[in-house]
């Protein structure tokens, strides 16, 4: 393929993954469950496709994906909810890959414990993109949020072992349950040390970098390639070093960027989830032609029970291994939400969270990256058992749960009524700004006590008003908050109306600007300088409705 026919495909991809998060946005149905049926569309049609590679899945696209996920993740959450997700991002993940293994080697022709293994491996782990765009557009508690980014962050790197130790075992390796649970261990411990270390590299980085926000963006995009390349290296968990890396960097990042540092970092980070995520999800349809193609030499009873084995176990597993968590006996569930110290921990699932986790286990690309590094053939020469066969499991498990649960989502989340407390919710961030501010205001005070020469007593009074006038802002939200508790948090006329107020000022600040300019009185840079800062203005207000 030339040149201009990459860069023609390029624009396609990017023209079609718009189109579709427009319809997304219209419909309110997930992007990432409609991008592979038009994938599929697109590969039935008699033009040149995509092959999916899976290194440069693995090593270009899956790094930036994860750690953009991780920044935007709680480490203090996930670690409140440690256990649950450690449940389903190693030990389910580990049940997954055994049973479905079981499950081939007893009732599949063909297919060996370890191959078995290998397709139930990689399509163990959830891709958690679909959920939570559902999720977050519905109002999902945050706790639920929580458990399903925890384990989409750490389910990828147990998967990505678990695979490598069962195509050594099938390509003719030395195997042996001791030494697999030696080599999950340290690629395990490894990763986390990788990951420790270069959060450490970029927290030393990060204060000399943060009056430039291009460098310190430039550290930020390099930072995940540098984690996986490093643990890849040193043969431990790269997938897990990026995790870890993006958790702690994300933690400390309010502490060590500055603000126009942070703005421009998520606007890049979201930048990049848009393209990647959009690309790997119509690449995924687009996989069908090659996948159906190795199903010529395996009768179709052989299929059938392949995929019913699969599919049924990743769709049973699940829900089953979630109810545990009801019927646990009474000693055992003690000590589980006990913390450290005898500390207690966060309360155990709820029936309405067993069955919202239940249906959030969407797969995705990652599975078809990791099927696809299957081998052709052994160390012995012959071909690898059932290779052709389980591309075609993991594709359907893919589809299957990407599309149906995915679509199927948001209306079960309403059925339930699991919904965030958002009175709560705002309720809590208006106390934590009228405290900000109460400390700026005590501040101020300190500053006048100390009499610095070079700061007047006008500038300290005229921001103090200011301080006071947004204390009492606040300070108004919150009693209309205790006054009108409701599912959705009231909003005061008057403060529509002052935001309304500020939207057409902004508005009218930014057109005289464009006639200065236009007219040939204020030249490009300093227009480009002004427009920023009624930007930043524009961003602290709550975002226009929506029309349909």
């Amino acid at each position: 393929m030339d040149v201009e026919s990459v860069l023609i495909l390029v624009l396609v991809t990017v023209a079609v993954v718009g189109l579709v998060r427009w319809f997304a946005g219209r419909t309110g149905l997930p992007a990432a469950a409609l991008l592979p049926i038009v994938g599929v569309g697109y590969a039935l049609l008699p033009v040149p496709g995509i092959t999916l590679d899976p290194d440069i899945i693995l090593t270009l696209i899956l790094p930036p994906l994860l750690y953009s996920a991780a920044l935007d993740s709680s480490m203090l959450a996930i670690r409140r909810n440690l256990r649950t997700v450690v449940s389903l991002s190693v030990v389910l993940v580990l049940l997954t890959a055994l049973l479905i293994g079981l499950g081939f080697a007893w009732f599949v022709t063909g297919a060996t414990l370890a191959a078995g293994i290998a397709v139930g491996a990689a399509v163990a782990p959830p891709d958690p993109v679909a959920a939570l765009a559902v999720g977050h557009r519905v109002g999902l508690p945050p706790r639920i949020i929580t458990l399903i980014q925890g384990e989409g962050l750490l389910n990828d790197a147990t998967a990505l072992t678990i695979l490598s130790v069962a195509v050594a075992a099938a390509t003719g390796g030395d195997f042996s349950p001791l030494s697999a649970a030696g080599q999950f261990l340290v690629a395990a411990v490894g990763g986390v040390a990788v990951g420790v270390l270069v959060a450490f590299v970029v927290r030393l980085l990060s204060r000399p970098l943060a009056g430039d926000p291009l460098l310190a963006n430039a550290v930020s995009l390099a930072t995940p390639f540098a984690a996986y390349l490093l643990g890849e290296r040193l043969h431990v968990s790269g997938v897990l070093a990026v995790v870890v890396v993006g958790l702690i960097v994300g933690h400390h990042t309010p502490r060590s960027a500055s603000g126009a540092g942070r703005l421009q970092t998520s606007a890049v980070w979201r930048l990049v989830d848009f393209l990647l995520e959009g690309f790997v999800f119509l690449l995924i349809g687009q996989q069908l032609p090659q996948v159906i193609e190795g199903l010529a030499g395996y009768d179709t009873t052989t299929v059938v029970v392949a995929v019913a084995i699969t599919v049924g176990v990743v769709l049973v597993l699940r829900p089953l291994w979630l109810l545990l968590t009801l019927v646990l006996p009474g000693v055992l569930q003690t000590w589980w939400r006990r913390g450290p110290a005898g500390e207690r921990g966060p309360a155990w699932l709820t029936g309405r969270e067993v069955i919202a986790l239940s249906w959030s286990g969407t797969r995705g690309v990652i599975s078809l990256a990791a099927i696809f590094t299957l081998p052709l053939v052994t160390r012995s020469g012959d071909p690898f058992p059932a290779r052709d066969l389980l591309l075609f499991c993991t594709f359907v498990v893919v589809l299957v749960t990407l599309v149906g649960q995915g679509l199927t989502f948001a209306p079960i989340i309403g059925v339930l009524g699991l919904h965030a407390d958002d009175n709560d919710r705002a309720r809590l961030r208006n106390e934590a700004r009228s405290a900000s501010v109460e400390a700026a205001l005590a501040a101020l005070d300190e500053l006048e006590e100390q009499g610095h020469d070079d700061i007047s007593a006008q500038t300290i009074e005229t921001t103090r008003e200011q301080l006071r006038a947004r204390l009492n802002r606040y300070r108004e939200r919150l009693l209309l908050l205790r006054d009108h508790y409701s599912a959705d948090p009231p909003i005061s006329p008057l403060y529509e109306s002052a935001l309304h107020v500020r939207r057409v000022t902004i508005d009218a600040q930014r057109d005289e600007l464009l006639r200065w300019r236009d007219a040939g009185r204020l030249p490009d840079e300093g227009l480009r300088i002004l427009e920023r800062e009624l930007d930043h203005e524009e961003r602290l207000l709550p975002d226009r409705p929506t029309r349909r």
